[in-house]
């Protein structure tokens, strides 16, 4: 007996090859200026690269060394879910010696994770349902609402201005939540693409209003490390509901060994745990060995900071001379948001111009802010100094030349 198919083969390819509804998501912009800035190099151009929040360092020779050490040892298998133990009290240890605060941190809130790409997904999936809502910052950093929106939750964002330091004010969280049940708001400090901070009684009050309206924490702190015009605030010293995701992606420049950690409120260890078994395992073992190694570099990690000073420097008083005066308050981690609306109303059109044409990689402010981004151009100072200097003359030459 022989089946008929009722569709066409055209028809039958296309059900089976078609992508899900939550993978509609849009694309993050800044991937798609690296490849372009990697076709400009591949044909022999030099290109300034201040797209990608990336580190130009190296990781400390400290974590360098571990890991050779643990490859000549042999064999590199699965560590716990949750971590290495040594490494979770590790990071336990550094908020009591981090923070000017009297924070005894209980390691076994500390779950290790593969980055903080890794960290939002797991507090995500363990604090929300589909449908829930969940507030961000506008701008913000744009995979915030492209995973949210790929679980089936609402990402809401709520917009910022010069008024309110660029932050999430506790009246913004509560108009919000009147005009829809917020479950969740999620509030970075130092801000990406702002490089804004927010003072520790302006964070401390938005979390009492957070959980006096029932409206789960979390702090991105990724860039933690990387203050310059006050001292950053921990969440987890203000609150034990507060969940906290961090990274050794920024301060100690281990982006691509892709491990983080988060600090949860303790009911959650074991959801989060349940998670990380059956998504991830475990994070790859040679980087949480390198990531415990890495806090013995601290002060050559502080070097490195030091140079992200002096490109700040470097930038405030160059751009300005270039042509581009206006940006937002340059607070920490290690990024410029600047004003370009005086040269354009397509931010997008206007990083692919600077691109080819001054060969200085820069991400659009649409891929941070759907609404005003327009006006807005990122740009990164995690190169070097010489960088730097060469980034604005050519900008202030693009600039000229119109």
């Amino acid at each position: 007996m022989s089946l008929s198919l009722p569709l066409t083969p055209e028809a039958v390819a296309a059900a089976l090859t078609a992508a899900s509804r939550r993978s509609e998501i849009a694309p993050f912009i800044v991937m798609d200026v690296m490849e372009r800035a990697a076709r400009i190099e591949a044909a022999g151009g030099h290109v300034i690269h201040m797209e990608v929040g990336q580190p130009a360092a190296s990781a400390p020779q400290a974590a360098r060394a571990a890991a050779a050490r643990a490859l000549e040892h042999g064999r590199i298998g699965y560590t716990t879910a949750l971590g290495i133990p040594s490494l979770r009290a590790r990071i336990a240890r550094h908020y009591r010696e981090t923070y000017d605060l009297d924070l005894d941190l209980d390691p076994a809130r500390v779950v290790v994770t593969t980055g903080s790409s890794a960290g939002f997904l797991l507090a995500f999936l363990s604090m929300f349902e589909p449908g829930d809502r969940v507030a961000i910052a506008n701008p913000g950093y744009p995979p915030y609402r492209h995973i949210l929106t790929a679980l089936g939750c609402e990402p809401v964002l709520i917009e910022t201005d010069a008024a309110s330091r660029w932050v999430i004010t506790p009246q913004a969280l509560a108009q919000a939540h009147a005009q829809g049940p917020l479950k969740g708001v999620l509030v970075a400090s130092p801000a990406n693409p702002t490089g804004t901070m927010m003072r520790p009684e302006a964070l401390a009050e938005l979390i009492a209003t957070a959980e006096g309206l029932g409206i789960r924490f979390i702090s991105d702190e990724i860039y933690h490390g990387l203050d310059y015009a006050f001292p950053a605030t921990t969440a987890a010293a203000l609150s034990p509901n507060a969940a906290v995701i961090h990274s050794f992606s920024k301060y100690f420049c281990m982006t691509g060994w892709r491990v983080g950690w988060m600090v949860l409120p303790a009911p959650l260890v074991r959801a989060v745990e349940r998670l990380q078994q059956n998504l991830m395992i475990s994070v790859p073992t040679l980087s949480q060995i390198a990531a415990e190694a890495a806090f013995d570099g601290a002060a050559e990690m502080e070097e490195v900071k030091h140079g992200y000073e002096e490109n700040r420097r470097i930038l405030t008083a160059g751009l300005p001379a270039a042509g581009l005066p206006e940006f937002l308050p340059v607070d920490g981690a290690f990024y410029l948001y600047a004003d370009v609306s005086h040269f354009t109303e397509d931010s997008a059109a206007f990083a692919r111009r600077l691109l080819d044409e001054a060969h200085v990689a820069a991400t659009p402010g649409v891929d941070f802010d759907p609404h005003r981004g327009h006006h807005y151009l990122r740009l990164s100072y995690a190169g070097s100094a010489a960088d730097m200097r060469e980034a604005v003359a050519r900008i202030g030459d693009f600039l000229r030349r119109g």
